[in-house]
């Protein structure tokens, strides 16, 4: 299904679950992700939550045209997923980039939010991870995402997910390939790119919070995470460990318990 942003964009959504439950969960995408990213989280859900999946600007099925969106926008776009189908009583769920726009829509939008869950976050930058980010971008610049993807491998994938894989690392490579368009790609890295310290921002946030980190997160060090939950007055921190970066894949079970202990 879509929707019209409010600068008349059409953004990509699913609804699936229990369509009479009170509460609404909504999953946000990681950087590369899109809805499909979400099928192994979203059946430990399906029995007592509504759930919407969004696909940002710029991803998956949605519109990949315009400039690149900071994050205000993006999570002016979810307000109007949310709008189209009255959901008020919700709970936020974002993962990597999808969790920066959790942040940016618990600040902006505190009424719309019960509680939120962000999964591999950050709120600054440290000078390894502007390593890493100027790396990817330069391996997208010359060498398009089949090359970023080789270079970004290492990072949101543990040493331990690529000794047991759940979906084998030559298929999760293609499977990635098929879905991402390079140039939507590069306008997405702009807004964390060019995204500045959010923590002060944080301390707004109303909501209670539950901030999950993988211990061998290879992209956003423990302490990144650590410092989203510091600064958030009502959140809880927990670490996976022998995990890295992408818990929607590599730690599936422990994610979604946490969840639910969490939103219980």
């Amino acid at each position: 299904m879509y929707c019209r942003t409010l600068d008349k964009q059409n953004i990509y959504y699913e609804v699936k679950g229990n369509l009479e439950a009170e509460n609404s969960i909504v999953f946000l995408n990681g950087l590369s992700q899109t809805t499909n990213s979400w099928g192994l989280i979203t059946p430990f859900f399906e029995e007592n939550y509504k759930i919407v999946l969004i696909d940002f600007i710029f991803q998956g099925q949605s519109d990949k045209k315009g400039e690149a969106r900071e994050f205000n926008i993006h999570a002016v776009d979810v307000l109007s997923v949310l709008d189209t189908l009255g959901l008020y009583n919700n709970i936020i769920v974002g993962l990597s980039y999808g969790s920066l726009v959790a942040q940016h829509f618990a600040v902006l939008y505190p009424d719309r939010i019960k509680k939120i869950v962000l999964i591999s976050t950050f709120a600054h930058k440290s000078p390894y991870y502007e390593a890493i980010e100027l790396s990817w971008k330069n391996a997208l610049k010359f060498g398009g995402y089949s090359l970023m993807l080789d270079v970004m491998l290492p990072y949101v994938l543990s040493e331990g997910y690529f000794e047991n894989p759940l979906i084998p690392i030559e298929l999760f490579k293609s499977a990635k390939q098929d879905l991402v368009d390079s140039k939507s790609l590069a306008k997405l890295m702009q807004a964390t790119s060019e995204r500045e310290d959010y923590r002060q921002q944080l301390t707004k946030i109303k909501s209670e919070t539950l901030v999950i980190h993988g211990r061998y997160d290879g992209l956003f060090s423990v302490f990144m995470g650590e410092a989203v939950a510091d600064h958030i007055p009502k959140s809880e921190f927990m670490i996976i460990e022998n995990a890295g970066h992408t818990l929607n894949i590599e730690a599936v079970d422990k994610v979604a318990k946490g969840i639910i202990n969490f939103i219980k």
